[in-house]
């Protein structure tokens, strides 16, 4: 027989979309005691206003309320996952500055809690929360499943990520060059392309145009972009 991780691996293993992915990963909550899943996503661009992504079995009706009302920017769960990577229990003091949402989710079922965030080497972000509408979460429930739940928030976002993040990250029709990504490389450290043209022993014109061509294949605005654009798709790493 299988353990939880085990079973768990399997069907993500052989996931080919988000939605195969959410139905393993709500199996999984399920076997955990919880009826509710929700995932999200947050890419690392546009850096300026960076793209969130979400997915959860919660009622319909509180999917469109809670976009609709705008809670996405005063949610102190998504708050603290921003800021941090330590779990988070639902409680009372927790929503106090959100009285409303707190009420209308519990109204929805949403009574009971737990999230935690995870960020990888990309920037991208992503936060699970497990919810139920019947008992409440005790201390002794979560020490026997904290491990197998901390797991969990890891093996959703690796692959979540993984199928989710190349839709939205740029990629050049022409792959860069391997000087292409070296001058690059040295941009994002901050060189100027006197200072790149010293390091690598090429002319400053020709660190120009490595860069011009940087910038065209990324198609971005500018060098800043393309670096941005290039580093979040993996290609200087």
């Amino acid at each position: 027989m299988q353990t939880f991780n085990e079973s768990l691996l399997t069907a993500l293993d052989r996931a080919d979309s988000e939605d195969v992915v959410f139905q393993a990963l709500l199996a999984a909550a399920r076997e955990l005691g919880f009826e509710h899943v929700a995932y999200g996503l947050r890419l690392a661009v546009p850096v300026s206003n960076p793209k969130v992504i979400t997915l959860n079995n919660y009622p319909t009706a509180w999917q469109e309320r809670y976009h609709a009302a705008g809670y996405l920017a005063v949610d102190p769960s998504v708050r603290h996952g921003s800021l941090s990577q330590e779990p988070l229990l639902w409680t009372d003091e927790v929503f106090a500055s959100s009285r409303q949402l707190w009420a209308e989710a519990k109204d929805q079922g949403l009574r009971h809690g737990w999230a935690q965030s995870s960020l990888d080497g990309f920037g991208i972000g992503g936060m699970l929360t497990l919810s139920r509408s019947g008992e409440a979460l005790t201390a002794c429930e979560l020490r026997a499943k904290q491990t197998e739940m901390r797991w969990l928030v890891q093996a959703a976002h690796l692959s979540l990520s993984r199928l989710m993040k190349p839709k939205f990250a740029v990629h050049p029709d022409m792959p860069l060059t391997q000087r292409e990504i070296e001058v690059l490389k040295w941009s994002a450290d901050g060189k100027t392309a006197a200072e790149i043209g010293d390091i690598i022993s090429i002319s400053i014109p020709t660190v120009n145009f490595h860069i011009r061509n940087s910038i065209q294949k990324m198609k971005a605005a500018n060098k800043t972009a393309a670096v941005v654009q290039a580093l979040m798709a993996g290609l200087l790493n």
